[in-house]
């Protein structure tokens, strides 16, 4: 009997089944490739000073400062009146909020842009011209605590937070003190009304308008 040859093993390899043919169009299937991320957009990045004013260097960090400031201030004022044992009202007197809110407008004109206050913002602060009776523009300087400093003290709308904070504490700690102060200051409102009110009727009577046609 003659050798037997033994038969060779099919080394093919079994390829998986490719499965029906795609027929959609060569822009509509999907890509293997993963496409690149797209940067995070300006909205979704951590906010930086740059990155909220691109155009104006912001004072960030001053203002962070600032509130933390006027936090801490007027947990001072808390404390103390706390430890004075002084009761909270159940209502602010109409009266009270009347002074308190001609006495903040009036004081807060003052120390920002009043003439004779000028010299407490000089070093925050640069001159830049007469605005208005008695009063001053001015601009803060740049850089640092002084540029949040200056601007403070430019802003009666800004320093109006703290000065009405003030009187409203001072109002439970010293109310007597406090309401003769507010009242001071609303006379000198009204009477610098009354001087603007001459004024312009002086400035009428010399110049008078000329009778229609």
């Amino acid at each position: 009997m003659g050798r037997r040859t033994p038969r060779r093993r099919d080394r093919r390899r079994t390829l998986p089944d490719p499965g029906p043919p795609d027929t959609r169009p060569p822009e509509s299937r999907p890509s293997d490739a993963h496409p690149p991320e797209s940067p995070p957009s300006d909205d979704a990045r951590q906010p930086t000073g740059h990155d909220y004013s691109p155009e104006a260097d912001r004072p960030l960090r001053g203002y962070l400062t600032a509130l933390a400031a006027f936090g801490a201030y007027n947990a001072g004022w808390a404390v103390a009146i706390r430890r004075c044992g002084r009761a909270l009202p159940e209502r602010p007197d109409p009266r009270d909020l009347a002074l308190t809110a001609v006495a903040t407008f009036r004081l807060s004109r003052l120390l920002t842009k009043g003439s004779a206050t000028s010299p407490l913002r000089a070093p925050f602060t640069v001159y830049e011209g007469p605005e208005g009776p008695a009063e001053v523009s001015e601009r803060p300087r740049k850089g640092g605590p002084t540029e949040t400093l200056g601007e403070l003290l430019t802003c009666p709308f800004c320093l109006s937070v703290w000065l009405a904070s003030t009187l409203t504490a001072a109002q439970l700690l010293w109310p007597r003190l406090t309401r003769t102060t507010t009242g001071a200051l609303t006379a000198l409102a009204a009477a610098d009304a009354l001087q603007l009110a001459y004024t312009a009727l002086e400035s009428r009577a010399a110049h008078p308008e000329p009778p229609p046609n």
